[in-house]
């Protein structure tokens, strides 16, 4: 399918102005404010958080394996904005094979796009802390509300989950349990949050049975990545906004 084509396909998907997060809700508080979607000419569908006026932080499958990958998001009158890189950085500990082979992956990535962002986006307040086990979160992104139904993406939408291993054997991932609740398609690359400052992105999801969503979600804990994000981003002149913890 030609490129031009199969981006506008992906864009049709994700501005149906339906919703997002299975079992979540429509949410368009601060963290809708600190994130963006992330478009591929393979059709794929993700979520970016805000983390300087020109650069997202995304998950690295979600800017790799297309041609061509676009930062979207809607203009004050309802148009669609669709952004091509001007530069990006996938973490260099990525394996796109690593499900498959159970290998570690680092699945993160920035964006950098070659204008601000407009004045209502907000930069997320980033942060190495890690939530203790049994603690509620909010997961949050544009993916499908229900699974397999690329229409219903395109709506920001939040829900609570409960930290079940914070750190993974790893010490890099956080695993979070929802029932019939959590991440799906097109939420990979959004924001783990708690108390106002995102701690993870989000890179993975499983349902119950064969269902691949609402059940377990997880995310890449920023804490360890903290210095290839800073350094990253002072390579492009930036600097990201980190709390304690």
């Amino acid at each position: 399918m030609n490129r031009l084509i199969t981006l506008a396909f992906a864009l049709s998907l994700a501005a149906s102005g339906a919703k997002a997060i299975v079992g979540g809700a429509e949410d368009q508080g601060p963290l809708a404010r600190q994130s963006v979607m992330v478009l591929s000419s393979n059709g794929g569908v993700c979520s970016a958080v805000v983390v300087a006026r020109d650069v997202v932080l995304t998950a690295a499958h979600c800017v790799t394996g297309a041609d061509e990958h676009r930062v979207h998001f809607r203009d004050e009158a309802g148009e669609p904005v669709l952004i091509p890189p001007a530069a990006k950085a996938v973490h260099p500990s990525y394996n796109a094979k690593a499900i498959e082979t159970r290998q570690r992956s680092i699945d993160l990535a920035l964006v950098r796009i070659p204008q601000p962002l407009p004045e209502r986006f907000e930069r997320a307040q980033l942060t190495p802390a890690k939530p203790p086990k049994g603690e509620t979160v909010t997961i949050g992104g544009y993916g499908v509300a229900q699974e397999g139904d690329g229409k219903s993406s395109g709506t920001f939408r939040t829900a609570d989950l409960r930290a079940i291993e914070p750190f993974g054997s790893s010490q890099l991932l956080v695993w979070l349990e929802g029932v019939v609740t959590g991440a799906c398609q097109g939420d990979s690359g959004g924001p783990v949050m708690q108390g106002g400052n995102v701690f993870a992105i989000t890179t993975w999801a499983k349902g119950a049975g064969r269902s691949s969503c609402g059940r377990i979600s997880q995310g890449i804990l920023l804490g360890p990545q903290k210095e290839w994000i800073d350094r990253t981003l002072r390579t492009w002149n930036r600097a990201a906004s980190w709390t304690g913890g």
